[in-house]
């Protein structure tokens, strides 16, 4: 219908498929053909060669941050998988983040928003590449969603609390698109294709896990991972206790997502006859090659036994 009616001008206000709907179109009205042409893992993965139309994203939700990432993520049906398509030409010309758009959204919502941005800031500040800006903005972003999400769950209407979930949101997408992300996100990939389940509930089921396997693994077999020390200083971020331990994070992760009623993957639509499939897609999922450590497939298994 865009390239009919021959739109110049994308604009994008909604939540994270909106926005990435829209990053799309503006792609795909620019470089033509199909979509497949261009998708990582499930398409030719050919690249993007010319600048998306002109977009402006205006997120009306807390999470995915993507008003400032460089891909579009696109459900294939086909193949059951959220795949990406990706090009520095998808960066919007402009974002407007304003909390007051957020105002009312749905406890359930608000939660799912939150925690999605949550593991967005973990994983950057845990993972392979991580740098001083992403550091900076992670550390911001966790220490406002602690303080601020629970507030927002019971209060809609309470403006400052969105305010800080919305920055919080946006610091996460600055932060995944300069520092990567990690295996939580390699299985929400797989995930959403398998189930109808939001993303941000999908990365909260398996968050406290996710955490809780790394922190083994690089115990185990990487101990002087530089990994170990930032998981205490996000457990100090979260819980405002200088003398943190991981352990502290991965509680303060857990209580928080029962206090938030996050459902256990076993009730989002997930089948055990699904497992064998989830684990290979995940282990070969672009997100899950920035984890701070490579995880064998039982590891990856005990992750979803865990959330189950």
């Amino acid at each position: 219908q865009a390239a009919q009616a021959s739109v110049e001008l994308v604009v994008g206000v909604g939540g994270g498929s909106v926005m990435d709907a829209a990053k799309a179109i503006a792609a795909m009205l620019a470089n033509g053909g199909d979509p497949l042409d261009y998708l990582e893992v499930v398409g030719s993965g050919k690249p993007l060669t010319h600048p998306a139309r002109p977009l402006i994203l205006v997120p009306t939700t807390a999470g995915t941050g993507t008003e400032v990432t460089k891909n579009a993520v696109l459900l294939s049906e086909e193949h059951r998988v959220k795949v990406s398509l990706r090009s520095p030409g998808l960066l919007p010309r402009l974002a407007l983040i304003d909390p007051e758009l957020m105002d009312g959204l749905p406890p359930d919502v608000t939660a799912w928003g939150g925690l999605d941005a949550l593991t967005q800031l973990i994983e950057p500040y845990v993972g392979l590449r991580p740098q001083p800006m992403t550091d900076a903005v992670c550390l911001e972003g966790m220490r406002r969603i602690a303080s601020s999400l629970r507030r927002a769950y019971a209060n809609g209407g309470d403006t400052a609390a969105r305010t800080d979930l919305a920055l919080a949101a946006l610091f996460s997408g600055i932060a995944l698109a300069n520092a990567g992300l990690g295996v939580i996100h390699g299985f929400a990939s797989v995930i959403g294709g398998m189930t109808d389940a939001h993303h941000g509930l999908v990365c909260a089921s398996l968050l406290p896990a996710g955490m809780q396997t790394n922190l083994a693994a690089l115990r185990s077999r990487a101990p002087d991972s530089p990994a170990l020390q930032r998981y205490a200083q996000l457990a100090a971020a979260l819980t405002g206790k200088p003398d943190a331990r991981p352990e502290d994070g991965i509680a303060w992760v857990e209580l928080l997502s029962r206090e938030l009623r996050v459902a256990r993957l076993s009730e989002i639509g997930l089948r055990q006859g699904d497992m064998d499939v989830l684990i290979e897609r995940t282990a070969a999922a672009s997100s899950t090659q920035g984890n701070p450590i490579s995880l064998t497939g039982e590891e990856l298994r005990e992750i979803v036994r865990a959330s189950w």
